[in-house]
Parts: C-alpha cells; structure tokens; sequence
C-alpha cells in the first residue's frame, strides 16, 4: 500500500499569488510580518482552512464563525466584521482566478514586545492565501493508507481547548514527526486518559457493524467543518453515527476506518499499527461516503 515519501523537494510559495493582507493585495515576496509578531515568537492566534471547489468556497460561514468564536476564546479582537472577512475572502479567490484550491485564513495578535504580554501589541495582523494543496498521494484515496498511534498525546482541555484552532501545533507536529519516522503520513492522538481523539490534522472515523463511530467531543479533538458534513451525510443515507468514546482497540476491530478533513478530504484507512483494518482495502461505506462528499462538495452552495 501507498506510504510516505520523505525526500519531497524544498518548497518555493508561487511568486505571482495575490496575498490579502490587513486589507490590501500584496504579492508573495511582500506578504510579510514582523519578528516581532506574537503570531511567531508564541502561535498567538488562530486561524482556519478552507477549500474553494468551482469558485465556491465550501462552507465559509461555518469556517468564519468558528475563527471568531476561537478569538474570542483567546481575548483576539479580530480588526474585521464577519462581514467583511467574507468578502475578503471571496475577493482573494477572485483576485487568484481560483476554481478549486485551498484557503489558510490567519489572525494573529501582532507585532508587540519581546515579552509574553499579549496586551503590548499594536494590533492584529490579519491576512488569507488562496493556493493549492495536496495533502496525500492520489493512490491513498483508491487504495488506503497506513497510521500508528502516537505517543504524543493531544492537548490537555484544561491546557488549552482542543476547539481553540490556534496557531500553536507543535504537539501535533510532533505526533507528525512519528508517522513519519514509522514511514507513514498520519498518526491517531489519544486523550490525556487514552482515548482516541482525532489525528495530527484530521478527524477519525471507523465502521463497525455498520455504524458509522467517531470521538465524541468531550474526548479533545476539534470539530472539524468536514466531519460534520460526512456525519449529515451518513444520517441523510440512513447510516447510524455514534460520537463516542473509543480505544485503539477499537480502531484494530474496526470493519473500515477513515480520515477526514478541509485538506485531507476523505482519505481510507486500511491499515494501523500493522494492523490490518476488515480486508485490507476501502470498505463499502467508506466510498459511498467518499462518493458523497464529491458530489456534496461540487454541487456545494451557501
């Protein structure tokens, strides 16, 4: 089966792409902050991905509102209304001629002093990139793919909430790193009680008995945009859907499995930690539910 490929080729961002920056058009080479920008000296901020498909941006007000909800929870004061990050949006996938790619939409507290007061700043920087992104080998869509389970652990909720999509991800970085050195693209992170909670940057789903399981939200992983899209889908198809509490055994006695996310989309999964997942390849209703989403996003209108 597909696994990872670590000698990818350094990456250069496309010099003729259109920044939106603090409400203007900048080019690449001048889409800059500062080093003084809490966003980089501490991931103060947040932020979202979104995907555009056939110049529609897929579910923007749910991706807007749950940016100023993580905002608030963070005491950021975003400089725009809802209204007119929407618009802003919309004008940069314009401004790129962009049918189907991707949106990383960012706040962060700002340009302040060295240190970790996040009051002494002069104001969020607010900025969103329209390009292309391809997060797995096309193969892995037909044939599935590989994960292990790491050992580092998803936020505690009384550190920080795993529904804060901040700009601080070095704990699934580091979870990244070990499906990486495993030779694969993706690790499932338990809960500070074992429990699965999602994966590095994808929510986790499995099939069993044919019930569609996945965390429930009390077990710290964020609610994805595009899990909750899959979980109406498999409901509008009459497929039962438990949020739930699950263990990696679970996972090993699964009848399918899979992953979903705005990059990832849905991606199979077939194997974990050598496990073979029910027969090895993508199950029945995991490429109805593919199918599904394809449609669902095409036709998509808001």
């Amino acid at each position: 089966m597909p696994r990872s490929n670590d000698t990818a080729d350094q990456y250069t961002p496309p010099p003729n792409l259109k920044i939106w920056m603090n409400g203007k058009f900048v080019s690449t080479a001048d889409a800059t902050v500062s080093v003084f920008d809490h966003g980089l000296l501490y991931g103060d901020g947040v932020f979202e991905g979104i995907r555009v498909y056939n110049g529609r941006i897929f579910e923007c007000k749910a991706h807007v509102d749950r940016l100023y909800y993580c905002a608030n929870a963070i005491r950021l004061t975003i400089p725009y209304s809802r209204e007119e990050i929407t618009k802003a949006l919309h004008d940069t996938v314009k401004a790129n001629n962009c049918t189907d790619g991707y949106i990383r939409l960012v706040v962060t507290r700002g340009p302040g002093t060295l240190g970790i007061h996040p009051f002494r700043t002069s104001g969020a920087v607010t900025f969103i990139i329209v390009d292309r992104i391809a997060m797995y080998l096309p193969e892995m869509y037909e044939n599935g793919m590989a994960i292990v389970t790491a050992s580092t652990i998803r936020n505690h909720p009384n550190a920080i909430s795993p529904q804060i999509k901040s700009l601080n991800y070095l704990n699934n970085i580091m979870a990244k790193i070990e499906a990486i050195d495993a030779d694969c693209l993706e690790a499932v992170m338990l809960n500070h009680e074992g429990y699965v909670a999602e994966c590095t940057g994808d929510n986790i789903f499995t099939v069993k008995g044919g019930r569609l399981r996945t965390p429930a939200p009390h077990c710290g992983l964020l609610l994805g945009i595009t899990r909750g899209v899959i979980i109406k889908l498999a409901q509008k198809r009459g497929i039962p859907v438990e949020e739930t509490t699950l263990t990696r055994t679970d996972l090993y006695m699964a009848d399918e499995a899979f992953i979903s996310g705005t990059g990832a989309e849905m991606v199979p999964v077939v194997e974990i930690d050598k496990r073979i997942v029910g027969t090895g390849k993508p199950g029945p209703i995991t490429r109805q539910l593919m199918d599904d989403f394809r449609r669902y996003a095409r036709e998509y209108t808001e």
